[in-house]
């Protein structure tokens, strides 16, 4: 059986003992933070007063105060794909593969451009790549109140500084109070390396719902409750939008193919089963009645956090095999650490893409693992409060 609960994460830094080397870090002027908290109060309340400096317009006709730091932000610079996008293109080339008779589905999420670490982020930037990856899936959606609250409105993925400027005035409005004192509330400028809390309490700064989910032996879930100076959370059933996606271990096949997510062998199969059915579960809403064939559904990327390194699951694919019609998975995933051009020539070649793209069941031998989601809506008021505590679902491997 599965434990599926809700628990604070007090130590979600599971992969951030990594050498940091620094650089001179800035102090932040504190008046951007407030600036920035008051137009998220603004925007989510029609009866407040609309101050006169620094105007916004935003989709709602109503102004608000545009921070600093939304005035100074810069756009990350990116390989726009043609025809689309990969989604797209990743689409097509599922379709060619599909063969008749043959019970194979694909789910994908909508579409994700592909941000790849440069040589100035190589090494320590996977996970700020994987936040614009999320970001570029979050202000293609046709969800106007998220553009607009978003990064305050400017509709642009920012680059990496910018990012951590934003993830600092998370932390000092109160969001993921631990991780912030991990990191002295400083990151701006520095070759830290982040995780899945991280882009948590960034996004949740906006107002957006991020959920963390942690897969992990249940011997392991002692570290997120036992940190010096932190009160230790009580084990209770989480109820949340998740709960509906807990599954039992057993079920699914090996897959051929693809490169390792980890070091440890142990438990592959069981553990691989347990994540590729809870991803599958995601992007099937829970569905059973799935048809075979490639669809693009309605659900968001997953941020996807193993020890040292970060990649962006945009969908799944399933197979079912024999006579009992077995599972078999792979995920389909977006890594930083691939050129662009190099996935988009494999996919519109229509050769070589599965390298760069699919991972089977048996490279997720890593001990723990992360996954990070973003339901619909804008949290405001009692809400936004809670969701300044990053906590996780956890599910037993």
């Amino acid at each position: 059986m599965l434990l599926f609960t809700s628990i604070p994460i007090l130590l979600t830094r599971l992969f951030l003992s990594h050498v940091n080397s620094h650089f001179d870090d800035d102090e932040i002027d504190p008046r951007i933070a407030s600036d920035h908290y008051l137009a998220l109060q603004l925007a989510s309340d029609p009866s407040s007063s609309t101050p006169k400096e620094a105007p916004f317009l935003d989709p709602l006709n109503k102004t608000v105060p545009f921070a600093s730091l939304a005035r100074s932000q810069t756009k990350s610079p990116f390989h726009i794909v043609e025809n689309g996008g990969l989604i797209c293109l990743l689409k097509t080339c599922l379709e060619s593969k599909t063969k008749p008779l043959e019970s194979n589905t694909s789910l994908l999420s909508g579409y994700v451009d592909h941000f790849q670490s440069t040589k100035e982020d190589k090494g320590w930037g996977c996970g700020w790549r994987n936040i614009q990856m999320q970001c570029s899936h979050l202000l293609s959606r046709r969800d106007q109140e998220v553009k607009r609250v978003l990064f305050g409105g400017s509709e642009f993925v920012p680059d990496i500084p910018s990012l951590q400027r934003w993830l600092e005035l998370a932390w000092r409005s109160g969001f993921d109070v631990s991780g912030g004192l991990h990191f002295d509330k400083r990151i701006y400028g520095c070759k830290k390396w982040i995780g899945t809390t991280e882009c948590a309490a960034l996004l949740r700064s906006f107002g957006l719902r991020a959920r963390v989910v942690d897969f992990a032996p249940e011997k392991s879930r002692s570290m997120y409750l036992s940190v010096p100076g932190s009160a230790v959370a009580p084990k209770r059933r989480g109820y949340g939008p998740m709960d509906r996606y807990v599954v039992r271990k057993g079920g699914s096949g090996v897959e051929k193919g693809g490169d390792s997510l980890g070091s440890s062998s142990s438990s592959r199969t069981s553990k691989g089963a347990v994540l590729m059915e809870w991803v599958w579960n995601y992007f099937s809403d829970n569905r059973l009645d799935v048809s075979s064939g490639v669809h693009i559904t309605n659900k968001g990327p997953l941020y996807f956090q193993h020890e040292g390194h970060s990649r962006t699951i945009v969908g799944i694919q399933r197979r079912l095999q024999g006579t009992t019609f077995t599972p078999q998975y792979n995920l389909l995933i977006l890594d930083p650490a691939d050129f662009t051009r190099g996935i988009e020539k494999a996919l519109v070649d229509k050769r070589g893409w599965e390298g760069y793209l699919k991972r089977g069941a048996h490279s997720l031998t890593c001990p723990e693992y992360q996954m990070l989601y973003v339901d619909n809506g804008i949290a405001v008021g009692e809400e936004l409060e809670q969701l300044k505590t990053i906590d996780s679902h956890f599910v037993e491997f």
